[in-house]
């Protein structure tokens, strides 16, 4: 488009906006009609230790919100000499999972918690042992039974329990919604009613019926969406939240909240049955949409859907990129010691082409990025460990891969139980988040670790805020019938190139070793747990 039809079209709205809370960056993106980005505004923020709860302060969520969407306001002015009034379409997603449960006004009872915490572990297992179905410790279920088996006050309070996509989408528009993707991180659907399941929902309510609280759980739950269908209406108070300055016009729709692992396989176009999407961030999670249900319960496999419902098996890792910035974060204070500019860009590409200079396994060099606990091997805390023998061979290459090699040492447990325990067949993987932007590298190393063909596509920079905003669009552009599978195909990414990289049967080779050392020396890192204290306190 050009730049005048492109102003044309932010003037009567042909636009959508796509807002997402990912765990350090808040990002909006708005898009035209034909997905390309047409401005974007972002805020930096933090997850914090509290009250021993992983936690975002309330401030920073409405704070973000209001500064991303201020940025991509002052973007279109600067770059289209006009003023944002309104939006075709817009939709908000979020980090699943975790606890945000509001009294009858709305207010939170007690501060957002995060999928990060692993406090839930007693009733993640009692549930997945009821319901026959496996309840991850980050799941808004078990954050609320475990608070019942821990009998917090705030219990007989709660009117809406939800996810943080919900929280912020029922701020703006009044309406307790969810969409299925999100709503399968809350509580198990069944596949063939597209909402939460109901004989599960039963035996729920009869485990606490002995408790007198004054609900039930269907009634605390958000209701929910198909991805396409019109989830509400922002309100005039929730205009003036998103855009303080009074601009922006009440009644633009709003589809069905989402979360980042939904956003993530629309991002990268992979809703369709026998691909997968691997989204690279504090955490790391693959996405496998399957043909069959699996064989039995695994405690490493979520079940959880496509925002259009499909089924999906969900391996999820706590822990991925947190310990490898840590370590540029000292490369660059040296840099800086030995009196040259440290540029953030330069630094991760050299050390991590590095790694391709490595060897294969990583020379025999073992480290654990472990800032919280990592549910996938029962590790219930977070200590990041590096350690080597006498014997291995200790310089940069091999540092670097080591380190690459682990921030998907979990993630490859869980995806072993699908691949070779159920013979999930996998096409294609496309890879996203900010460890690709440095070519190849990051690429190959996933490709080693999963074994299968890993595609970046030039669209995967854009991220989950991007994919939020084709959902968004989705809701408006698309034609009657029309699946969303279909619509990505063949309208969003029928032109859209991907560079593809073949597993490197060395590199295979190589992941494999270092695999095998990586599970035996998870008894390292539980005794690290064990034996160092936090914070100087036991």
């Amino acid at each position: 488009m050009s730049h005048e039809q492109t102003k044309e079209a932010i003037a009567k709205g042909a636009t959508s906006l796509g807002i997402e809370f990912g765990s350090t960056r808040i990002k909006a993106v708005l898009i035209n009609e034909h997905f390309d980005t047409i401005a974007s505004g972002s805020y930096e923020w933090e997850n914090l230790l509290k009250d021993g709860y992983w936690t975002y302060n309330q401030e920073d969520i409405i704070t973000g919100m209001q500064t991303a969407y201020r940025e991509m306001k002052q973007d279109v002015e600067q770059k289209y000499g006009i003023t944002l009034q309104t939006i075709g379409s817009i939709g908000f997603s979020a980090m699943m999972h975790g606890y945000v449960a509001l009294d009858r006004t709305g207010e939170l009872l007690v501060p957002f918690r995060t999928w990060r915490n692993a406090t839930t572990g007693v009733a993640a297992k009692e549930l997945t042992d009821l319901l026959q179905f496996n309840i991850p410790e980050r799941w808004s279920i078990a954050h609320l039974y475990q608070a019942i088996l821990n009998e917090e006050e705030h219990l007989p309070r709660i009117d809406n329990l939800t996810t943080l996509a919900g929280y912020i989408h029922w701020l703006l528009t009044g309406n307790k919604a969810i969409g299925i993707g999100d709503a399968s991180g809350i509580f198990p659907i069944d596949e063939s009613t597209h909402n939460y399941h109901p004989t599960m929902i039963k035996q729920f309510n009869e485990l606490i019926a002995g408790r007198g609280y004054p609900w039930t759980l269907e009634e605390l739950l958000p209701k929910v969406y198909l991805a396409g269908e019109d989830a509400g209406t922002l309100t005039d108070a929730g205009a003036k939240l998103l855009d303080p300055a009074g601009d922006l016009q009440a009644g633009i729709s709003l589809c069905p909240p989402e979360g980042d692992a939904g956003t993530g396989m629309v991002a990268t176009n992979s809703v369709r049955k026998r691909t997968g999407n691997i989204s690279v961030g504090t955490s790391v999670f693959a996405m496998i949409v399957l043909e069959n249900e699996l064989s039995k319960v695994y405690p490493e496999i979520d079940m959880v859907t496509t925002p259009d419902g499909s089924p999906v098996g969900m391996v999820h890792a706590n822990n991925c990129s947190s310990d490898i910035n840590a370590w540029i974060g000292l490369f660059r204070e040296f840099s800086e010691a030995m009196g040259y500019e440290a540029d953030s860009g330069k630094l991760f590409s050299v050390l991590f082409n590095k790694a391709l200079e490595a060897d294969p396994d990583g020379g025999g060099l073992l480290s654990y990025g472990y800032y919280s606990g990592e549910n996938i091997t029962g590790i219930d805390k977070g200590r990041p460990l590096f350690v080597r023998s006498p014997e291995s061979r200790f310089n940069l290459a091999n540092f670097m891969r080591t380190h690459l090699f682990t921030a998907f040492g979990a993630l490859k447990i869980g995806m072993d139980i699908l691949t070779e325990k159920e013979q999930v067949a996998i096409d294609s993987i496309l890879a996203h988040g900010g460890l690709f932007k440095t070519p190849v590298v990051g690429q190959r190393i996933v490709a080693a670790a999963m074994n299968v063909p890993v595609s970046v596509m030039s669209t995967a920079g854009e991220g989950g805020a991007w994919g939020m905003a084709l959902l968004a669009s989705y809701m408006i552009n698309k034609a009657e019938q029309e699946s969303l599978d279909v619509f990505l195909e063949q309208k969003v990414f029928n032109d859209v190139a991907g560079e593809e990289i073949a597993p490197n049967p060395s590199d295979v080779k190589g992941f494999e070793s270092f695999i095998e050392r990586y599970r035996k020396g998870l008894a390292i890192e539980q005794a690290a747990v064990d034996h160092l204290v936090e914070n100087g306190r036991d």
